[in-house]
């Protein structure tokens, strides 16, 4: 199974397979640079044969990118948009160099400009960028949000919408955060109400579009629209959604990234739980 955390590049992007070897990752998820800065220094050829023999080293079977907090692609600021449109360009090109398959990005926030400018604005945005980038096959996943703020992408309609107004639609998908959810109102809980939401998600949206999961319990309650994670089964989602997930046949094959808070000692705890819950590889 897929199976991994977000890990950290200090140091060194070469340095993200060992440390999630070292707390048990069969995949793993990275920020290809500083999420908190606009700019940032260029990959050298040195750091991704680094990287990619690093990842042959410690036999990571999937990586993910995900994108710098500070891109919003709907803000109503002319400036900030044309910056962010410009470093999610950027953030295509660095995972694409490291030969990683998905870039998870935030749909992004209106601001008060409205819902529908803002997802029309996200999709225009995406449409312009790829458009540009007519030969790089890069798959882009849409993470849903907890709907805190202004957030767009908090319920499944949104997330059908942009999709729907991608031109080129094989390159974008879905990363389902659990946590933010929960937050955002789809109950999860037990084999009825688990049911009825991924029969929901797959009216609306399609499950042949859900390529990644982030796997976070949340320290808030159903529909508090309050994106905060917790460690598995220590939040108000509890660990049976967990098992229900992992065990799920139909995402077996897509990974599954934990997003908890603390350490690395921390995530190593978390995937422990975690692989307790799965039936079918124990033994």
């Amino acid at each position: 199974m897929l199976l991994g955390a977000h890990v950290s590049i200090a140091g060194g992007i070469e340095n993200a397979p060992i440390n999630g070897k070292n707390i048990g990752c069969t995949a793993i998820q990275i920020f290809t640079k500083n999420q908190m800065q606009w700019q940032s220094a260029e990959l050298s050829t040195e750091n991704i044969k680094a990287f990619l023999a690093e990842l042959q080293r410690t036999d990571i079977k999937c990586v993910l990118a995900h994108d710098s907090y500070l891109i919003n692609l709907c803000s109503p600021k002319p400036d900030v948009l044309e910056k962010s449109r410009h470093l999610f360009s950027i953030e295509i090109e660095r995972a694409e160099a490291l030969g990683i398959s998905y870039l998870v990005f935030h749909p992004g926030s209106h601001l008060n400009s409205g819902e529908r400018i803002g997802i029309l604005k996200i999709a225009e945005s995406i449409n312009e960028i790829l458009n540009k980038k007519p030969n790089q096959t890069l798959n882009l996943l849409l993470e849903n949000t907890a709907g805190q703020g202004s957030n767009i992408g908090y319920s499944f309609e949104q997330l059908a919408e942009i999709v729907s107004l991608i031109e080129k639609q094989n390159r974008v998908g879905v990363c389902f955060d659990t946590a933010h959810a929960f937050a955002a109102g789809y109950d999860f809980r037990d084999v009825r109400s688990y049911e009825q939401t991924f029969a929901e998600f797959d009216r609306i949206i399609g499950l042949e579009k859900l390529l990644a999961v982030h796997l976070n319990d949340s320290k808030k309650e159903l529909g508090s629209r309050v994106d905060r994670h917790e460690h598995i089964g220590e939040g108000f989602i509890g660990t049976e959604a967990f098992r229900l997930l992992l065990n799920d046949p139909r995402f077996y094959n897509i990974p599954k990234i934990l997003e908890t808070p603390g350490k690395i000692s921390d995530f190593k705890r978390n995937l422990d739980l975690l692989k307790s819950l799965i039936q079918n590889e124990k033994g």
